[in-house]
C-alpha cells in the first residue's frame, strides 16, 4: 500500500509518539474518514497490530451508532510530566555522615559467619 498521508496532515498531533494506552482517548472525537487517515498512515508507517486494534475497534463502534465525543485530541494533557525544574535538590550539605563499612575479617563484624 502507498503512502498518501503526511505525517502533518493526521487529525491527531504527535501521533507517532503517543502511547498505545492513551490513543483509545485521544481518538474518541475523531469522525470515521479522520480514523481512516490515521489508518492508513499506521499501515505505511509503524503497523503495529495494537494500534491497528485500537482504530479498527473504534470504527466498528462508529459504524454501530457510536457519535464522537466532544473534545480536541490536541488540547489534552501532555502524555509525559515534564522534568521537574531546578535540577536535584540534593548537594554536599544534603548528604549523610561518611560510613566506612566493617572489615571482613573483623571478628566484631555481626554478619560474618564464625567457624
Amino acid at each position: 500500500m502507498t503512502d498518501d498521508v503526511a505525517r502533518e496532515a493526521l487529525p491527531v498531533p504527535d501521533y507517532d509518539h503517543l502511547p498505545v494506552g492513551s490513543l483509545g482517548h485521544r481518538i474518541r472525537s475523531l469522525e470515521a474518514d479522520e480514523l481512516d487517515v490515521l489508518r492508513r498512515y499506521e499501515e505505511a508507517h509503524a503497523n503495529r497490530l495494537p494500534v491497528l486494534q485500537v482504530l479498527d475497534q473504534r470504527l466498528r463502534e462508529l459504524a454501530d451508532g457510536a457519535e464522537p465525543s466532544s473534545g480536541d485530541p490536541a488540547g489534552l494533557a501532555p502524555e509525559q510530566a515534564a522534568p521537574p525544574q531546578g535540577g536535584s535538590s540534593a548537594s554536599p550539605a544534603t548528604t549523610g555522615p561518611p560510613q566506612n563499612p566493617p572489615s571482613h575479617g573483623d571478628p566484631t563484624n555481626p554478619a560474618q559467619p564464625r567457624g
